[in-house]
């Protein structure tokens, strides 16, 4: 995916459609994630859909939980959904950040023939 040390730098379009690619790989593992919590915090947790929404995209975001969990079930399920929530958040930022990261360092390595 990425040019090889002997290789020129890749062009600005290249570069471009890189960061795209990234992005939307990165959003569309984002609305998987939401999707999991969604439906867990309704269907384990009992919440309605738009409370289960506003959990799980809280989990995710990184802020924490807004309702209050009745059951032991639903307070596993929302441990269980921050730890994955924060492994996503790691994969997320190395996807977006692996093209500009690999280009800086690419463009300090390129072989001069």
């Amino acid at each position: 995916m990425f040019e090889r040390k002997h290789e020129k730098l890749a062009r600005v379009s290249v570069f471009f459609r890189r960061m795209v690619i990234s992005v939307l790989i990165a959003g569309l593992l984002v609305l998987c994630a939401l999707f999991i919590g969604v439906s867990g915090y309704h269907w384990i947790a009992g919440l309605g859909w738009f409370d289960s929404l506003l959990n799980a995209s809280m989990i995710l975001g990184g802020m924490g939980p807004v309702n209050m969990l009745a059951t032991n079930e639903a307070k596993v399920f929302a441990s269980a959904y921050a730890l994955f929530s924060g492994l996503t958040f790691i994969l997320v930022l190395g996807l977006v950040l692996a093209p500009i990261i690999h280009r800086i360092l690419h463009s300090f390595h390129i072989d001069d023939k």
